[in-house]
């Protein structure tokens, strides 16, 4: 009964994989098909079969560019269909592959006109991000000198602030920073005017506590993160600091936090081994600064309390956000250097981890060093956790979530938005054509989410750990002994009682132990180590349909200990594969 079980369970899984294989491999669009013909078939059979092609199926076989001559790549115009029947005919034997020519597209690129000169947002992998989310719904507290409308900033939604400094609703600025900084979180983009903003679609509220010579007080400061807090903000970024710890504004940071702020400043530019306050917090993060060749900027303070590290700028290239001239008032497009221009930065991909549903600041923070690019050789901290990735933190803060907009794009990736699927066939294949939408999906979504190194190498660990190549356990060979055949057919926990022709399972064989031992060998081989994770799992699985099933141990007999024997060993072979399971970091 038990092998029934896991056999229904294996190929229910490979059926799923096999038949929803093309809606996980083929991920993509196509009109044309290309045939790369070999280089050893001469010129005048391979226009002999193009010449067939044209005339069997009614096609215009052509050479993709003047290019392709020397490698024989040729492009005919057609469907899956016909895909089908040229793989199946004998001109496979003269191609060298005969596949869709696939349609790519550019990730979104936003139609600001300066978009070009902003390397820093492209640095940070934006256009991927924004692929997911662009930080709607989230509110970021620009706690600074004031924010000011400038033209590229009419189209970005704002709450009300307050002016600390002069006691007024209206935080209008006059010196430029606030609005410079306001314009890298959320500068209006795509509207085909100057240039773009991290989580453009964010709201801002501006808070003035710097007066126009750039100063301001603890006071101020510790006031407006508290109006923060209690009016919605679910980010505060500080482009500011000084020298000296306030119990003041620890406080009033602290009370954010509790309230489930991110709160977010820059680590300063004194070139110091320490941050500067109030990034030296705790429950603040600390950002210090990267210039255009990805090195630390030679301003940036480093060391002690950074905890990440972003586009700054330096003289070999600033970052460019539309502000004001602090002498006229009047918007200008300029380049500012400092941690000031890397903390929004931050800020603003803090917000759209906000947005993918992340709601505790601990764990946004949690996201964004993870999936920050770590440095290898940062024996003075210059980095932090890394490089900060926006793209990479949107995917993280999406792992495990179900969404319309995923599900939405693999529909139309996968062409499953074209009309004609869902007609061909009749109202009578409808429904299992919506089950195996449905269930490509998930399955798409649970490899992407859970098994990333998904490979033959761990399918076969899978295999081998629950129910081995169970078929030749009864196979029987005249005058040839059975054990062999036993053990092959065995998973890995059967192998003690195949061994010994017994039905109890040995509780060596059946236990953490081989696992254990398989990890440990071979987790250092990037290929193998799915073996050793997939057979954790594949045992786990076994032990656990044991455990209900067939709780019979050598030792243990068949009641509750043989049973709680079973599920303990099953839980740390799924927690020891899980360990193996984690990805290693991303490294610069």
């Amino acid at each position: 009964m038990k092998k029934l079980f896991l056999l229904s369970l294996f190929i229910i899984g490979l059926g799923f994989a096999i038949f929803n294989f093309k809606g996980l491999a083929a991920r993509g669009n196509y009109d044309s098909i290309v045939l790369d013909f070999r280089e050893d078939v001469p010129a005048a059979q391979i226009a002999e079969k193009l010449s067939a092609i044209a005339k069997q199926y009614h096609v215009n076989p052509y050479l993709n560019s003047e290019f392709s001559v020397k490698d024989n790549v040729y492009i005919v115009k057609g469907d899956e269909k016909l895909l089908n029947a040229l793989k199946k005919s004998d001109l496979a034997k003269q191609t060298e592959s005969i596949e869709p020519n696939y349609l790519y597209y550019a990730l979104e690129i936003p139609n600001d006109p300066e978009y070009s000169k902003q390397w820093n947002l492209r640095s940070i992998n934006i256009e991927a991000a924004w692929e997911e989310t662009k930080g709607s719904g989230v509110t970021v507290a620009v706690i600074d000198t004031g924010v000011s409308r400038v033209p590229d900033l009419q189209k970005t939604n704002f709450v009300k602030g307050y002016d600390f400094v002069n006691d007024k609703v209206e935080a209008s600025d006059d010196n430029g920073h606030g609005t410079h900084v306001a314009g890298t979180i959320a500068q209006s983009t795509n509207n085909g005017y100057g240039v773009a903003g991290v989580a453009y679609e964010a709201t801002i509220m501006p808070l003035k506590v710097l007066s126009a010579g750039g100063g301001g007080t603890v006071a101020d400061i510790s006031e407006a993160i508290k109006f923060a807090a209690d009016n919605g903000a679910g980010v505060i970024n500080m482009s500011l600091g000084g020298g000296g710890a306030s119990e003041l504004m620890q406080e009033a940071v602290d009370y954010a936090h509790s309230k489930g702020v991110v709160v977010v400043a820059a680590a300063g530019n004194e070139s110091r081994d320490s941050s500067s306050y109030p990034a030296r917090y705790p429950h603040v993060i600390s950002v210090s600064a990267l210039g255009p060749d990805g090195e630390k900027a030679p301003y940036s303070n480093f060391g002690a309390a950074v905890d990440i590290a972003a586009p700054g700028g330096s003289e070999a290239g600033k970052i460019l956000q539309e502000t004001i001239d602090y002498q006229t008032g009047e918007p200008i497009f300029a380049g500012y250097q400092g941690t000031s221009m890397a903390s929004p930065h931050v800020a603003g991909v803090a917000a759209m981890v906000k947005a993918m549903g992340i709601e505790n600041p601990d764990e946004v923070e949690e996201v964004l060093k993870k999936s920050a690019l770590a440095v290898k050789e940062d024996p003075l901290n210059h980095f932090g956790a890394g490089k900060l990735d926006a793209a990479a933190a949107v995917k993280l803060a999406a792992k495990g979530q179900i969404t319309f907009r995923d599900f939405f794009r693999w529909l139309r990736e996968n062409g499953y938005l074209n009309l004609r699927f869902w007609f061909d066939g009749g109202a009578v294949a409808l429904l299992p054509k919506i089950l195996m939408v449905l269930g490509s999906y998930l399955l798409a979504w649970f490899l992407r989410n859970y098994l990333p190194g998904w490979t033959w190498g761990l399918n076969s660990g899978l295999i081998f750990g629950s129910s081995g190549l169970f078929f030749l356990r009864g196979l029987y060979v005249y005058d040839a002994p059975q054990w062999p055949f036993r053990v092959l057919g065995s998973s890995i926990p059967e192998l003690g009682n195949a061994i010994q022709g017994t039905s109890a399972l040995n509780p060596i064989f059946a236990s953490v132990l081989i696992p254990l031992v398989l990890v440990a060998l071979l987790l250092g081989n990037r290929s193998w180590k799915w073996f050793a994770i997939g057979s954790g799992i594949g045992v786990a699985s076994c032990l656990l349909v044991s455990a209900v099933m067939m709780p019979h141990v050598m030792w243990l007999g068949e009641g509750i200990w043989a049973r709680a024997f079973l599920i303990v060993n099953a839980l740390l072979c799924f927690g020891l594969s899980r360990l193996a399971m984690q990805g290693e970091k991303q490294t610069a």
